[in-house]
């Protein structure tokens, strides 16, 4: 049984001002997919991440966005200094993800805090729910931002840089937890990063932005063609 598409790039072209920093990208993300983004600085990532988002329109090209549709995204963006300092308990954070679902509402359904519980339990956080987001570690606060997008999505985690600013051990356990999400839950990963070891070590699918040109397979064939070979050298 073919599984389903949750998000596609149908000969898209990405850049600002009509001029291109990524041209004619194909590639899809379905139902089970662990595809990791690399590339570097300036390469167009966060532009593609924009796009895949429904913040940037692409210069031209068709992006299908049936995960987010149908309400089945969720994101875990970059942190600010500022968002790390948020005065709001753990529990008030992760039912806040329910609001990308349902839109804007002064109260959570009993079902919305259930679920909330679950993810919390899942993500080991369910003993901080009343503690204030500010105080935790970096590692902790992560958690907390991976859970709430979890109360957004039923299907597909777009990350952007999820390990940025974490110690290794926090690191390793944030990696440790999207591998339970993938290989137990059934979560499709998209992630943007810069981490090349855990991308290969993580990830079934590569999607390589360099310039003029993108790659998009396996790990194996990825290390094999020239945007493998040379991006792994830096």
């Amino acid at each position: 049984m073919e599984r389903q598409i949750l998000l596609a790039c149908h000969d898209v072209s990405l850049g600002y001002e009509h001029r291109p920093l990524l041209e004619h990208l194909d590639f899809a993300v379905r139902e089970g997919d662990y595809v990791a983004v690399l590339g570097e600085n300036g390469s167009g990532k966060s532009t593609l991440l924009k796009s895949l988002l429904g913040l940037t329109p692409p210069l031209a090209g068709r992006i299908d966005r049936a995960a987010q549709r149908a309400g089945r995204l969720g994101y875990l963006p970059q942190q600010t200094p500022a968002q790390r300092d948020f005065p709001a308990t753990v529990e008030e954070v992760v039912l806040s993800g329910f609001l990308n679902r349902s839109g804007l509402h002064l109260t959570y359904s009993s079902a919305e805090k259930s679920a909330a519980l679950m993810h919390m339990g899942k993500l080991g956080i369910l003993e901080l729910r009343q503690r204030c987001y500010r105080e935790l570690s970096g590692g902790q606060q992560q958690r907390v931002l991976l859970c709430r997008a979890l109360c957004a999505a039923s299907g597909l985690l777009i990350l952007d840089e999820p390990a940025t600013g974490l110690d290794p051990a926090a690191s390793q356990d944030l990696y440790k937890t999207l591998r339970y999400l993938h290989d137990r839950e059934g979560m499709a990963i998209l992630m943007v990063t810069h981490d090349l070891d855990a991308a290969l070590r993580e990830a079934k699918t590569i999607l390589h932005i360099g310039q003029n040109r993108w790659f998009c397979g396996t790990v194996e064939e990825y290390l094999k063609d020239e945007s493998g070979r040379r991006f792994g050298r830096k």
